[in-house]
This record gives C-alpha cells, sequence and structure tokens, in this order.
C-alpha cells in the first residue's frame, strides 16, 4: 500500500544454463541492465545496485527541482525508478538528462495514476504504444530500463489474463526496444504467485509471458497482500517469485499504510536472494513517504533540501 498523489492498495529460479547463457548474450550493451550476473547457486542477481524512486510529474508542472545534489550525497543510491505521467514527456526528459548525467542507473516507468489497478487491457497497450512513440526521444537523454506500466492488474486479474495482454503490449514495445522489460506483479505489486504462472504457463491452458527478457517486479508495504493465497504478503513470496526463472526486484517498498505485511523482513529478504530494492520514495508521494524535506507538495521550487525523518526508513535498508 502506497500513498502517490492519491492513495491505493496495494516477487528466480534458473531454468538451466543454456537459457542463462541466452539471456546474458542478448543483452544489449546500451542498456543499464547489462550488468546482470550469474551466481553460483544458478540464481540471477542484477547489478543496477538498490536506490530510490521519485515521482515528479505532479509538482510545478513536472519540472521541480529534484535534489540531486543531496541524493549524490547518499552513497548507497546507485539507481532511481522514474514514473512518468503520459503527459509528461518533455519534462521526462530533463529528469533523464539530469540523473544520467549524475550517474544513476534508470528504470522509467509509464505511470497513469487514474488507472492504478486496472485489468484493462487497452489501457496496457496504451502504455506500449506510448513507448513506442516516445522511447527514442527519452532515450536520447540517457539510457535506462523500461518498467511497462506501473502497477497494471487486480488481485483478480487471472494469469492467462497476465499473459495474453502482456504477450501483445511487450511486442509493441519490441518494435523499438531491446533492452530488458521490468513487468510489475498485478494487485498493485504484490500477486507474486499470479505472476509467476503467467511466466511458467501454470494453469493458463497453455499461454505464457514468451519473451524472456523481462524482469519481474514486487512492491511491499505494510498493506501487501496476496488474495491468490488469501494472506498477508511474507517472504515466501520472495521465493515464488523467483521460481519463473527471470531477474526480479523489488521495484517499491516503504513502511506507509496500514496492514499486516511485515514489509521490512521481506524485503531484506529480497536484498538476501540479490534482488535490487529500490525505496519510496526521494520525493514525490503524496503524503508523509519523501525521503528529503521540503516536499515536492509543499515547495517543488525549493533551491535546498534536508533529509527527512524517514529518510532513514528506507536508506538503512538499501
Amino acid at each position: 500500500m502506497k500513498t502517490k498523489v492519491f492513495f491505493s492498495t496495494f516477487m528466480w529460479k534458473c531454468a538451466g544454463a543454456l537459457m542463462l547463457i541466452a539471456l546474458l548474450g542478448s543483452c544489449s550493451r546500451n542498456e543499464d541492465e547489462t550488468v546482470l550476473v550469474h551466481n553460483p547457486s544458478l540464481k540471477l542477481t542484477n547489478g543496477w545496485g538498490n536506490g530510490v524512486n521519485i515521482q515528479p510529474s505532479y509538482y510545478n508542472n513536472g519540472y521541480p527541482n529534484l535534489g540531486t545534489s543531496l541524493m549524490k550525497q547518499q552513497t548507497k543510491i546507485k539507481t532511481v525508478r522514474i514514473e512518468i505521467e503520459p503527459d509528461k514527456v518533455t519534462q521526462a526528459k530533463s529528469w533523464i538528462k539530469e540523473l544520467k548525467s549524475a550517474g544513476y542507473n534508470l528504470i522509467c516507468t509509464y505511470h497513469k495514476a487514474s488507472v492504478l489497478g486496472t485489468d484493462s487491457k487497452s489501457e496496457l497497450i496504451a502504455a506500449a504504444n506510448w513507448w513506442k512513440t516516445n522511447y527514442a526521444a527519452l532515450a536520447a537523454n540517457g539510457s535506462f530500463t523500461i518498467n511497462l506500466m506501473n502497477e497494471w492488474g487486480s488481485h483478480n486479474v487471472s494469469a492467462a489474463t497476465v499473459a495474453q495482454y502482456y504477450n501483445e503490449a511487450i511486442a509493441i514495445v519490441r518494435q523499438v526496444y531491446s533492452g530488458y522489460i521490468i513487468i510489475d506483479a498485478p494487485g498493485w505489486g504484490q500477486e507474486s504467485a499470479t505472476l509467476a504462472a503467467a511466466v511458467k504457463g501454470y494453469n493458463t491452458g497453455g499461454v505464457k509471458i514468451n519473451d524472456t527478457k523481462i524482469v519481474l517486479s514486487m512492491h511491499i508495504y505494510p498493506g501487501a497482500w496476496n488474495q491468490a493465497k488469501n494472506r498477508w504478503v511474507n517472504t515466501s513470496d520472495i521465493d515464488d517469485l523467483a521460481s519463473a526463472g527471470r531477474p526480479c526486484i523489488i521495484g517499491e517498498f516503504g513502511n506507509g499504510g496500514s496492514g499486516s505485511c511485515d514489509w521490512s523482513a521481506v524485503v531484506d529478504y529480497a536484498k538476501s536472494k540479490g534482488w535490487t530494492i529500490l525505496g519510496w520514495c526521494w520525493n514525490g508521494d503524496g503524503g508523509s513517504m519523501n525521503m528529503v524535506t521540503p516536499s515536492w507538495a509543499q515547495n517543488p521550487t525549493a533551491t535546498s533540501f534536508s533529509l527527512s525523518s524517514y529518510f532513514s526508513v528506507v536508506y538503512n535498508k538499501l
């Protein structure tokens, strides 16, 4: 569960050495995800490095002061995930340029606030077409990895539907982009079993996500709920998602909201497995989960920032 501009409720085991070699060998040398590595246990880890999210779209028409100079002093931050509303392409070019120039690995996410958790095929295809239209112009400002769409899919969507719709969406993105594509688990990033089944073709009538150059992402907050198993998300969900045989990350985590998910233990477990973990958020949360003060909601054009009381909640995990 997380607060963004509004509040919404809100998980690898390699199939074999040949698949791993093919996966690594196909990695584009122009993308940030080229640092995927193989460890002796045949689990995939990625070398983006841990980091934070930012959400600049809603403040000062998408031109807040990012506070990059203060961020650079926090040396454990290696990766920044940028959430981009579909009408903020021009602004996003400046965010990418600034953060890439500062030396960060970048993940860019199509984020449409009004449809988080939707099961609509048309919304996912719209995201794919947005990438088809805008990827080249955005990437001209610095390389990044595509997170196809933030939090597409409800707690109720089937694995077969996830596989079918993502196959169509990924095929569109592949017309312009050959790097890794990050896919959020449905259920606001929480239904790990559903996403794993979509990748493996388990109980899906034979349909599965065909593209192997993907990264699977979970979002972990106190309210994280696994409806497929009728319980709060726990550490076993990390293993469930890993069983799909694809690289995995925690795309977002934080302590905001209510619920009985031990978010801290889940994030620590994912990190122990070599997953990249990305805290919510440096700035741009609509509530209290901002690592710096003032928040952009308070003063998006502030000329200086300081670390907030929430900062250590994220930073101590990285």
